[in-house]
């Protein structure tokens, strides 16, 4: 990648990105990162990508539940997707910072479709053991380490600063439209054929992401500041400590990546909680299972067209009060002992924890310095997905102990605290976040 001068000020466009301009200026305002030509075939690519993911999700836990019809080993899986994004995630952070981010993403992506290609083959003959399910859970966990870094912040450099905020909303969207269609339909599979071809369709969905890779032009992306000089005299280890200190030290980063650690370690167990909940609590059976994962995939989707449409700027106070709400409605939820109930409920936790967790994004990702960005993000997803392998094991030995509900309510209250605290404590935050924006000139 080529680096300018660093300045805050964000470089002309492209002369490829210029002429596209101009034929998409009837764009509505809701997919105005469409006019990026690279970024059009990232998200479709994505996707398709993501709707395998979140089957590949559905049908991981069923299984697991089939095969132990055990709380503990639902979340000893969750821990061991999770487990290496707590480990690798800074690293992978400063892998972002220093490596061609394509090139690594063909990387992970090509791991994440071998580790979907096992997985098909062991259930498909029928050869699959518990044990071989931990490892696989393990070497996706591996490649999420590497691949979430670099993907998030690959989106500024096919945007840009002034697209940022929707195409991150975008990207959200599109995760939120595959838990909609993903656990939908891998209900419905695996009551009809089983899980094993929802691991074969997770597998062939890799392809798509792969080829819109291989479709990006390197020459049209944003040039982005350059590395401050000796950076590149750092090792590893010197990196990934020079990004958790800046967190540390920008209060503006340290509030909102603390207060989403602390619900992502104790709120947000849904992968563990609510195959038991669909089971022991509501007694709706796996097609009940992938109606309340679609209906959570339901408010997260209309929560990302909304902040798509809004053109949501980084915000410390919506931050707190989304995340207020979501701990409120996670209460209720696990309380809740009706089925048609626990439908809109579930979705409002979804539309409220991706507006948490995208707003968080906007964030980081303008105020974080371009040669920090991807050690700075991979803090941020460290604790916002490194931090569920503690919040499984939590959750699952709550849930042995007490049952789902009691489990999952706990879990809403420890929450709340957290937020709580975050509201106390936001001034310092929000004086640090309006400085970085009069900085950037963003409007």
């Amino acid at each position: 990648m080529q680096s300018t001068d660093s300045g805050g000020k964000q470089p002309p466009l492209p002369e490829a990105v210029r002429g596209e301009t101009q034929h998409t200026r009837g764009l509505p305002r809701m997919l105005i990162a469409f006019r990026h030509r690279n970024f059009r075939w990232f998200f479709f690519g994505q996707m398709i990508s993501l709707i395998g993911t979140w089957m590949q999700t559905a049908a991981l836990a069923w299984l697991v539940l089939e095969l132990t019809h055990s709380a503990f080993l639902l979340a000893l899986v969750g821990v061991l997707q999770y487990l290496p994004v707590m480990i690798f995630s800074l690293f992978g952070g400063v892998l972002a910072d220093r490596l061609p981010k394509r090139s690594t993403l063909f990387f992970t992506q090509s791991l994440a479709l071998l580790q979907a290609t096992v997985m098909w083959g062991l259930v498909a003959m029928g050869a699959i053991q518990v044990w071989e399910i931990l490892c696989l859970a393990a070497v996706l966990g591996l490649s999420t380490a590497f691949d979430q870094p670099t993907r998030q912040t690959f989106v500024l450099e096919m945007v840009g600063q002034e697209d940022l905020t929707n195409a991150v909303a975008l990207n959200s969207a599109i995760t939120n439209v595959a838990r909609v269609l993903g656990p939908g339909l891998g209900g419905i599979l695996i009551a009809w054929l089983g899980v094993a071809p929802l691991f074969l369709l997770n597998a062939l969905s890799f392809l798509a992401v792969i080829f819109g890779l291989l479709m990006i032009d390197l020459k049209a992306l944003h040039v982005l500041p350059g590395n401050p000089t000796g950076e590149q005299r750092l090792n590893v280890f010197q990196s990934a400590r020079e990004g958790l200190s800046y967190v540390w030290h920008v209060p503006s980063l340290a509030l909102p990546i603390g207060v989403l650690g602390a619900v992502m370690l104790f709120g947000i167990n849904f992968n563990v909680m609510l195959p038991l909940f669909a089971t022991d609590v509501l007694h709706a059976g796996s097609i009940g299972y992938g109606f309340l994962y679609s209906a959570f995939g339901i408010g997260a989707l209309f929560s990302s067209l909304w902040l798509a449409w809004g053109n949501q700027k980084p915000n410390i106070h919506a931050l707190l009060i989304a995340a207020l709400i979501f701990c409120a409605l996670e209460i209720a939820f696990a309380l809740s002992h009706f089925y048609l109930l626990s439908l809109p409920l579930i979705a409002g936790i979804g539309f409220a924890q991706v507006v948490m967790g995208t707003i968080a994004n906007i964030t980081i990702q303008t105020v974080a310095p371009s040669h920090l960005r991807g050690r700075v993000m991979s803090v941020y997803l460290l604790v916002y997905s490194g931090g569920m392998p503690l919040g499984n094991l939590f959750a699952g030995g709550l849930a042995m102990l007490f049952g789902a509900s009691i489990s999952l309510l706990i879990g809403g209250i420890l929450s709340l605290v957290a937020a709580l605290a975050g509201w106390i404590r936001r001034r310092p935050a929000e004086q640090s976040l309006a400085a970085s924006i009069n900085a950037l000139n963003i409007k």
